[in-house]
């Protein structure tokens, strides 16, 4: 049996999950989150907590039971505490600023770059060279964050663009090293 699947998901008190057929529902402090449980797999609702089951121990029954368990499990951590994202901006002259929902990067090109993103995210700037993204959805942080690092990823010999915090950029030696 998966060691991820069987653990049942505890619920806090200030969290309502719902599940009506397939639709599973899970409202918070932080926003509603919405998902659709995969057929073959058994989803209760008991007291407070959420246990599931699969019918079988074939391997996609397996991978999914898992699966399952643990998009929960961030549904209900998002609605409660919510995710986050810093990203940096290394280099000269590149910036950020963040006017109502639409984010404004300057990363040298000759026009700055506009990404508008919808109310599920809050994008938020303390410094000109950082930016904060955060939300309920696990998901969805994750990919905002990552349409914003592929407008300039960082590269290999000065370590210019955009980059996650913390992340350690491989540097090159370049042709003068040689």
């Amino acid at each position: 049996m998966s060691r991820i699947g069987k653990k049942p998901v505890t619920i806090p008190e200030k969290v309502k999950v719902s599940l009506q057929g397939t639709a599973l529902q899970v409202q918070g402090p932080k926003g509603t989150l919405n998902m659709s449980v995969h057929p073959r797999i058994t989803v209760k609702v008991e007291g407070s907590e959420v246990k599931i089951a699969r019918p079988t121990d074939i391997r996609t029954d397996r991978a999914l039971h898992g699966l399952t368990r643990s998009l929960i499990q961030n549904m209900v951590v998002g609605v409660t505490q919510g995710y986050s994202k810093e990203l940096e901006i290394v280099g000269v002259g590149m910036k950020a600023a963040v006017k109502g929902n639409l984010l404004s990067i300057s990363l040298g090109f000759t026009h700055p770059i506009d990404y508008t993103f919808g109310k599920d995210i809050e994008i938020k700037c303390p410094k000109p060279t950082s930016i904060l993204i955060s939300g309920a959805d696990k998901q969805r942080v994750g990919q905002v964050a990552a349409e914003i690092r592929s407008f300039m990823k960082p590269e290999p010999y000065k370590g210019k663009g955009i980059r996650y915090a913390g992340e350690h950029v491989r540097r090159k030696q370049g042709k003068a090293a040689s």
